[in-house]
């Protein structure tokens, strides 16, 4: 069963230019590879033949689950959100209660994720620990090394 996953318009368009990508470049680019290697003779012994053959399964399955992921996709009207809380798409300011340190994100869909420049999934521990809290809020959040402890300094969209 799928989970519908809620995307920026942004985010969406990536993942069917990444789709494009993968059906009308990798896939006849693969496919004249398995033909250029089965012109060489023997099948059996042909490593070019096995290699390609195992890349195009990898490619076959990287697009249906691309395929599956768009399919339940759902762009988020960002305007009807509370803004009053975190939810997907929220821009938050938190504070990790235990050294002051204060760290911005903003909440998005697991494949739109990119901590380096402040995209953290929703369905992370540190996300799913934050949707719902409202400003001063603290969140105990289980993380590997034992429970952290943020409050809640801002949430903006």
């Amino acid at each position: 069963m799928s989970e519908i996953s809620y995307y920026s318009e942004a985010g969406l368009r990536k993942l069917k230019d990444e789709l494009l990508q993968l059906e009308q470049v990798e896939r006849p680019r693969v496919t004249q590879e398995i033909a250029d290697a089965r012109d060489k003779g023997d099948l059996s012994e042909n490593a070019e033949y096995h290699a390609a053959k195992e890349e195009q399964s990898h490619l076959e399955f990287k697009i249906a689950k691309l395929k599956n992921v768009i399919s339940n996709a759902r762009i988020l009207d960002e305007s009807q959100l509370d803004t009053t809380k975190i939810l997907i798409h929220s821009k938050v300011k938190i504070k990790n209660t235990a050294n002051g340190m204060e760290f911005a994100y903003l909440l998005v869909a697991d494949s739109e994720t990119d901590v380096r420049n402040g995209k953290l999934s929703v369905n992370s521990p540190i996300g799913k620990g934050l949707l719902g809290k409202k400003v001063g809020d603290v969140a105990e959040i289980q993380v590997p090394n034992g429970i952290m402890k943020f409050e809640v300094v801002a949430i903006s969209r």
